[in-house]
């Protein structure tokens, strides 16, 4: 059984906030603890929590296969 691709989340800074939640409704309650991740040298960064991974758009993760 494989697993499913992280979640990719195009974002314009370096600097990033995930809790997880997926719908802004529902807010944090049905996500995890907030965190500020910061995209380094190579472009991405991944959440610990979630999985999501945050790609700066135009940086060198940004259009290329981001499952590897």
């Amino acid at each position: 059984m494989s697993s499913a691709p992280p979640e990719i989340i195009r974002v314009p800074n370096r600097r990033v906030v995930c809790d997880g939640a997926t719908d802004l409704a529902a807010g944090a309650a049905l996500g995890h603890p907030r965190v500020w991740l910061e995209i380094d040298e190579t472009g991405a960064v991944d959440c610990g929590y979630c999985d999501r991974r945050f790609v700066l758009i135009g940086g060198p993760a940004d259009g290329g296969d981001q499952a590897s």
